[in-house]
Parts: structure tokens; sequence; C-alpha cells
């Protein structure tokens, strides 16, 4: 019975910890919004930059193969009825 009663009280302490709130984060300065704002637009013109270079190498490997190539004797003849 006290075993039972001691892995309630446990159980109810976890649970009470897992479900506790944080504090709300501190308001950012001018110079903290500043700075984030420059880092996320760094970010943006780095992931826009790779963007670009991705897409020039798909279309080089585009051209160098052409597509798909066309299977030897595929051409198709009209039917005769």
């Amino acid at each position: 019975m006290m075993k039972r009663l001691i892995a309630c009280v446990a159980a109810g302490m976890i649970a009470g910890a897992a479900f506790a709130k944080l504090p709300p984060a501190p308001p950012m300065s001018d110079a903290e919004k500043a700075a984030k704002a420059e880092k996320d637009a760094a970010a943006k013109a780095k992931g826009a930059a790779d963007l670009g270079k991705a897409e020039d190498r798909a279309v080089a490997n585009y051209k160098k193969n052409k597509g798909m190539a066309e299977p030897k004797g595929a051409t198709m003849a009209p039917k005769k009825k």
C-alpha cells in the first residue's frame, strides 16, 4: 500500500513538471531585432543562390542528355486498314 502511494505521488510530480509552462522570452531590443533581420535576410539570399545553382545544374544535365532519349526503332508506322 505504501509503495503504491509513493508511486502515485511520484507520478503526479512528474506529470506536473511535464505540463508546467515556461516564462515568456524577454522582449528583444532594437539591436537584436536588426541583427536577427540581417541574419534572416542573409540566409534567404543564400537559399536563393543555392536554388539558382541547383536549377542551373539541372538545366545543364538536361541539355547534356537531351531529355529522355527515344529508343531506336520506336518510330510509329501508320496503321493499314
